[in-house]
């Protein structure tokens, strides 16, 4: 048995026992988490990709986990941009606290799954056809820019193509029972917004996947690096979201911060073929840029606050 098979099976059971115990906890507070247990499960899931990215160093080598915790920064700062999105959905549904939980269940699962698919098609084509990676950088740049400029407030699920898909397809209840996703009365079957919400989750991962993903085949090629860190982002969206939703509007920067490792990942990707950045500076610019976003988030909050006291 190789390594790297060794790892994968490593990995799959961590994922699985960690999302066993997410989902049981969460359960037990029915969507309603306060901002310090919150940030006690994210701490948690950090904490728990650190460790395995200790494992890939002591297994596959200093590199490999640089690649990795390089790409876990990553997706994790696009992954704090689309809880944002997921908010906006749940205030627009006006799904109640105690179903959020389930809606996030079914999106982490479908991301999952859909991650697992364009990982492996990203990594082919940029094997086979090398020029993807203009594209791939390109892309990056492009969707950077659209973030800067890109009113959030004008962002409208119900102009979701799933959506509308989904109206012409059955009639939709506007009112929830319970946890059930369709019902049916006088022998016709409905659907309820608790299923329409998830659909519209889950077309929207499939839009943040083509932007995440072409950022972490900026740091690496290896499957195996580009899927575990993209589920270790993924996996504890289910906290960050309860964090984020306590604390919106804190970080009105962040956004920039993030535009900006994207900009950076696809001018890596640009002069590619003509300068290798070293992974490790990589990191270190990926993490110096995000601080900055942070840092000056919190200072312009706080002098916001004296200007008003």
């Amino acid at each position: 048995m190789t390594v790297h098979l060794i790892m994968w099976i490593v990995f799959w059971v961590v994922i699985a026992a960690a999302l066993f115990v997410d989902l049981v906890v969460m359960q037990h507070h029915h969507g309603k988490v306060s901002i310090k247990e919150a940030s006690c499960m994210v701490a948690a899931w950090i904490a728990l990709a650190a460790l395995f990215g200790g494992a890939v160093w002591l297994t596959l080598g200093q590199g490999k986990a640089l690649e990795f915790f390089t790409g876990y920064v990553i997706e994790y700062s696009l992954s704090i941009d689309n809880m944002f999105v997921f908010i906006m959905i749940f205030s627009y549904f006006a799904v109640p606290a105690e179903h959020q939980p389930k809606v996030l269940i079914w999106g982490i699962l479908g991301a999952v799954l859909m991650r697992f698919l364009f990982i492996f098609i990203g990594v082919q084509l940029i094997t086979k056809f090398t020029f993807m990676i203009y594209i791939f950088g390109a892309l990056l740049i492009y969707t950077a820019v659209k973030m800067i400029t890109h009113d959030d407030d004008s962002f409208d699920p119900s102009q979701n193509p799933a959506l509308k898909a989904l109206k012409k397809i059955m009639p939709l209840k506007d009112n929830y029972h319970g946890e059930n996703f369709f019902i049916k009365e006088a022998g016709k079957i409905f659907a309820t917004p608790l299923f329409a919400t998830v659909l519209v989750i889950e077309t929207s991962d499939l839009i943040f996947a083509i932007d995440s993903i072409p950022a972490v085949l900026s740091i690496t090629h290896d499957t195996f690096i580009v899927y575990t860190s993209n589920i270790f982002a993924i996996i504890g969206l289910r906290s960050l979201y309860f964090l984020l939703a306590g604390m919106a509007g804190k970080f009105e920067y962040l956004k920039y911060g993030i535009a900006a490792v994207l900009v950076f990942v696809g001018a890596k990707m640009l002069i590619s073929h003509f300068y290798h950045v070293p992974t490790a500076w990589s990191l270190l610019v990926i993490v110096l840029i995000l601080s900055a976003a942070v840092l000056a988030s919190v200072l312009h909050k706080k002098k916001k606050n004296e200007t008003l006291n």
